[in-house]
C-alpha cells in the first residue's frame, strides 16, 4: 500500500506522523490528553483524500464516481476545519509554549494540505470529462461550501454524518441561512472570507506545482 503512494502523499503521511509523534509525547510526559482531539479531527481529514483517490483512479464518471464525488463533498470540510483547531491553543505549563505551537501549526498545516490535494485531485478527474470553464467553477463552488461547512462545524457543532442521520436539521438550518441571509451576517463573512483565503492558497499552490513543471521541461 505505501508503494503505491505517491511522493506528495508520502510526505502528507510524514507530516501526519510528525504531528502524531508531537502529541504522543505531550501525553507520555503529561499523562494529559490535551489535544487527543487530533487524532480524531486528522482521521477525518484524510477521509476526502482517501474519495479523492479513489475517484483519481476511475477512468469514467459513472455511478461510482457520483459516489465518491458526494462523500468527498461531504467530508472535505474536515480538512481545512483544522485551521480552525489554532483556537485551542493555549499556553498550558510546564509543556513548552513553543511546543504546542508546533503542535497546532502542523496539525494545521496539514489539514490545509490534505483538503488542497484532495480538490486537486478532484480538480483532475473532472477536467478528463468535462470543460475546463465547468471545472474551475466547480472549484471556485467548492470553496464557498468549504468555508460554509468549516463555520457550521466549529461555530453550530454540525457533524459531517449529520446529514445521514439527521438531514432536516442540517436542511432546515441551511434554508434559514440561505433565505434570510441578513440574520447571519457572520457566517457568510466567514464563508467568504475563508473561502476566499482556502482559494488564494489553492491556486498559488497550483501555479508553483506549474513553474516547477515548467522549469524541469525548460
Amino acid at each position: 500500500m505505501i508503494k503505491n503512494i505517491s511522493p506528495l502523499e508520502r510526505m502528507l503521511l510524514v507530516s501526519i506522523l510528525f504531528n502524531m509523534l508531537l502529541l504522543l509525547v505531550r501525553v507520555y510526559f503529561t499523562k494529559e490528553l490535551t489535544y487527543g482531539f487530533y487524532t480524531w479531527n486528522t482521521f477525518l481529514a484524510v477521509l476526502p483524500l482517501l474519495f479523492s483517490r479513489a475517484l483519481f483512479k476511475l477512468d469514467k464518471c459513472n455511478l461510482k464516481a457520483i459516489v465518491l464525488i458526494a462523500c468527498w463533498l461531504l467530508f472535505f470540510p474536515n480538512a481545512p476545519y483544522m485551521i480552525t483547531d489554532l483556537f485551542h491553543y493555549v499556553k498550558e505549563p510546564p509543556v513548552p509554549q513553543w511546543y504546542d505551537l508546533l503542535l497546532v501549526i502542523t496539525a494545521a498545516w496539514n489539514g490545509l494540505l490534505l483538503g488542497i490535494v484532495s480538490l486537486m485531485q478532484v480538480e483532475q478527474f473532472l477536467s478528463r470529462h468535462m470543460k475546463m470553464i465547468w471545472v474551475k467553477t466547480i472549484v471556485i463552488i467548492s470553496f464557498g461550501l468549504c468555508g460554509y461547512g468549516v463555520y457550521i462545524g466549529r461555530f453550530l457543532r454540525f457533524n459531517s454524518w449529520d446529514i445521514v442521520i439527521n438531514p432536516v436539521m442540517i436542511i432546515s438550518a441551511s434554508a434559514h441561512h440561505i433565505f434570510q441571509p441578513f440574520e447571519y451576517l457572520r457566517l457568510w463573512a466567514f464563508t467568504l472570507l475563508f473561502g476566499t483565503m482556502f482559494g488564494i492558497i489553492y491556486f498559488t499552490l497550483q501555479q508553483l506545482s506549474s513553474k516547477k513543471q515548467a522549469d524541469v521541461t525548460y
